[in-house]
């Protein structure tokens, strides 16, 4: 409760001019971040080594395809020089798939099977300058996608390797977009 001191006379209390302060008080706390460090890519940095994922998991080639997102998004949104060894390079993206989850989301009533899955991928990324300074750092990425199983089992079609392809893009797209503005 806000009270304005008044001049003496009957006593009063004024809420019109504290309520838009304590709603800006309010907004300043408010917000939001990621779980990620950063600082900005410093403009020395041209030429930017993308060494292939490692893969701590048993998800056949799932690093190939994360890197390969990655490599993809970084050639087509950036003006880096990509490659990959870090030999020559200004800076060094690394990245480790630390464990990936498929479960079954819903099922189908009839015969008790699966009907949706999803994908989950847990990655640590990090961006690093050539004396090992940390320009960006997320060791806790996650990415989820959905999706549906076949209900017919003569034209079963195994979904897995497409949705952690379309997984591995919104991770790039993210992971660049993060990278570029500072996030």
């Amino acid at each position: 409760m806000i009270w304005v001191a008044r001049a003496p006379g009957p006593a009063k209390t004024s809420y019109g001019a504290g309520i838009p302060l304590l709603l800006c008080l309010l907004g300043v706390g408010c917000g939001y971040h990621t779980a990620g460090h950063t600082t900005t890519i410093p403009e020395n940095v041209h030429t930017l080594a993308i060494p292939a994922f490692v893969n701590q998991t048993h998800t056949y080639k799932i690093e190939q395809m994360l890197t390969q997102a990655v490599v993809q998004e970084m050639v087509t949104r950036t003006h880096y020089h990509v490659v990959a060894r870090d030999d020559d390079a200004d800076a060094t993206l690394h990245g480790t798939v630390l464990a990936t989850y498929t479960t079954p989301l819903t099922y189908d009533s009839k015969t008790g099977r699966a009907a949706s899955v999803l994908v989950v991928i847990s990655m640590n990324v990090s961006l690093q300058d050539k004396q090992g300074g940390v320009l960006y750092r997320n060791p806790s990425y996650l990415f989820r996608e959905q999706y549906e199983v076949s209900r017919d089992p003569n034209s079963f079609f195994e979904e897995d390797t497409p949705a952690f392809q379309r997984l591995s893009r919104d991770f790039a797209r993210t992971l660049v977009s993060n990278i570029l503005e500072g996030f």
